[in-house]
């Protein structure tokens, strides 16, 4: 059976529904303001405790709850907020989830049905992980989120990049109130900035300055965000772009763009200044070890990016371990083709200089990678009945990565669109250079970020309770996407085109390599380069692609282990119910029961299926 959210406008929201959150009105959503009274026993109650998690968790990120579509009725005074970004403000974002996670670990258990048992379990160990990232001296806790971040400005971190994107895409103005809740926001950016500039300024003190060659990335970007700020060309362009569609005054736009020009330039030109600064002290070692308390830094960064208690030597051993029989598998392929000589590395980079499978350069060859990958997108759609029990229909958009962000992005990615459908999810595609992308790699890349990949998943966890929409696990979310790839090789992807298999097997050896090049640059002391020839020599990797990844490497310690970790443990887990199981066993069964399972850590993963084996042998 096909199913489709319940939609509605945020200003339907606002006109109609009062004090009472919009999430009331979604199926399986329960979401209302908390009235202060006492929490009922059993399964209301633990309903409402959730509810009121998530909605004290969303008023330190107000822009969550944009994203998710949830910032109406009682809660609509967020569309116009920004977290607060100083250290005042982090530590009382802390405050909030120690006392979240003691009335979580207070509530009785009693009478409450497995679903909502995970679902406070599941938040319980995000608050627990992320307020370990908060003891640390240094760095951008994530909060359910995936990205665990040392420096808090640098080329792919912070709200010069973060924001123009998100009021760009996701900031709505639809009417009078959307617009003034534009310039409210609008005008707490400098506020944001000034907190984050005292953050790295805090850390610098102690010691803790990014390498040299991050620090010059960011401070090429901040210069161009300086200058584009000083035209009005980061959010009031844009702005006076919707109000001309939307037939709406243009004095709002002229009065953001006094604010962009004047108090957003200023704040972004301090933290340039500050970051030239650092780039003085800075010096060209890459990894976290070499920074103070670097190695308490890894050690949770890989906790957060695994939810696992892996070593990096353990994980460092998966890591060759799995490229080794990964590349046993590509092997006869590239021989079948006639590809015989040399190591599998260098065979895939003869592949890789073939023109056959090379797009145009320029804009002709963007226009044939959108195509391709509209293509890819409806053969998958198709083949999705055959795959789960349970069907979604997405709201998709392809999207280019801003140019202004290209050079620090990695090649592409995807997420969720909001709760309640009015912002799609998307699919960020990077085409600085068409030179990054294959044709026998790209369907690969679109089945992991698009379907069945990020934005299929995001549809299941956006009906879940607010707090599980929130809530997402670096090892499930990407883990999930590789296995979506394995999904669409299943479903026949490759049958027709046996380079298109070798494409996605490397993107699965790619990932082995991330593990072994991510523990090898923080705990082992590898040097930039030394990553870099490991993607191409071991994997055949193109360079261009490799060298902003193993950069990201350095400025998101450990995250990069979790996606191949999060694939082998949804896939041992699906051989464990097959021989749980034999006849009984359901492909289509399995996958659904993970799906909608939610975004979780893996231990809970191996819960969720548990109860699909038991579920299938009653």
């Amino acid at each position: 059976m096909t199913e489709t959210n319940t939609h509605f406008t945020r200003r339907q929201a606002l006109s109609g529904l009062g004090g009472v959150s919009a999430l009331a009105l979604m199926p399986g959503c329960a979401g209302t303001a908390y009235t202060g009274a006492p929490l009922p026993p059993g399964q209301a109650g633990a309903s409402q405790l959730l509810d009121n998690v998530a909605y004290a968790m969303l008023e330190h990120e107000p822009t969550r709850a944009t994203t998710l579509g949830v910032d109406a009725g009682a809660f609509a005074h967020l569309r116009g907020q920004l977290e607060d970004q100083s250290p005042e403000g982090q530590q009382a974002y802390a405050s909030t989830l120690r006392d979240s996670l003691e009335k979580l670990r207070a509530f009785p258990r009693e009478g409450l049905d497995t679903e909502t048992l995970t679902n406070i379990e599941v938040t319980q160990s995000a608050y627990e992980l992320a307020l370990d990232g908060f003891a640390l001296p240094y760095g951008d806790t994530p909060v359910g989120n995936w990205r665990t971040a040392p420096y808090v400005v640098i080329q792919n971190v912070g709200a010069f990049i973060g924001l123009p994107r998100f009021m760009q895409s996701d900031q709505p103005v639809r009417n009078r109130d959307d617009a003034n809740f534009y310039i409210e926001r609008l005008q707490a950016i400098p506020a944001a900035l000034g907190g984050e500039l005292e953050r790295i300024r805090q850390a610098r003190a102690i010691g803790v300055v990014p390498p040299d060659f991050l620090l010059d990335k960011a401070i090429d970007q901040l210069e161009i965000s300086v200058a584009s700020a000083g035209k009005g060309d980061l959010f009031a362009k844009h702005l006076r772009s919707v109000l001309q569609t939307r037939g709406l005054p243009e004095s709002y736009a002229d009065k953001a763009e006094q604010i962009e020009s004047g108090a957003v330039a200023s704040a972004l030109n301090a933290q340039l200044e500050e970051l030239k600064i650092e780039r003085g002290v800075a010096t060209s070692d890459p990894g976290i070890s070499a920074r103070p308390y670097g190695d308490e830094f890894y050690d949770w960064a890989l906790r957060s990016s695994t939810t696992t208690r892996l070593t990096p030597d353990e994980i460092h051993r998966q890591g060759l371990e799995e490229l080794e029989e990964l590349q046993a598998r590509m092997d006869p392929i590239l021989r079948e083709i006639g590809y015989t000589k040399g190591t599998v590395g260098e065979r895939m980079q003869v592949l890789g200089a073939d023109p056959r499978y090379q797009f145009s350069e320029g804009d002709p060859g963007r226009a044939e990678i959108f195509a391709f990958i509209e293509d890819r997108v409806d053969w998958i759609k198709a083949q999705m009945p055959r795959a789960f029990n349970t069907l979604v229909n997405p709201n998709l958009e392809v999207t280019r990565i801003p140019i202004a962000e290209e050079a620090g992005a990695p090649g592409a990615y995807g997420g969720a669109g909001s709760k309640d459908g009015t912002i799609p999810g998307r699919f960020w595609i990077n085409l600085k250079s068409t030179d990054l992308h294959r044709k026998y790699d790209l369907a690969d890349l679109t089945y992991h970020e698009a379907i069945p990949g990020h934005v299929w998943e995001g549809e299941y966890s956006n009906r879940l309770p607010l707090i599980r929409s929130i809530l997402a696990f670096n090892p499930f979310s990407e883990g999930w996407a590789l296995y979506g790839e394995q999904i669409a090789d299943e479903l026949g992807a490759y049958d027709e085109f046996k380079v298109g298999r070798l494409g996605y097997l490397q993107s699965l050896a790619f990932r082995a390599c991330r593990m072994v090049v991510d523990t090898g640059l923080h705990s082992k002391g590898w040097s930039r380069e030394q990553a870099r020839q490991f993607f191409v020599e071991r994997n055949g990797s193109k360079e261009n692609e490799v060298a902003s990844e193993v950069d990201r490497y350095c400025s998101w310690p450990g995250q990069a282990t979790g996606y191949k970790l999060g694939h082998s443990e949804i896939v041992r887990q699906r051989a464990r119910a097959q021989a749980a199981l034999g006849s009984a066993y359901d492909f289509k069964a399995f996958n659904t029961a993970v799906i909608m399972g939610g975004n979780a850590p893996l231990d809970v993963v191996e819960k969720t299926v548990n109860r699909y084996i038991a579920g299938a042998r009653s």
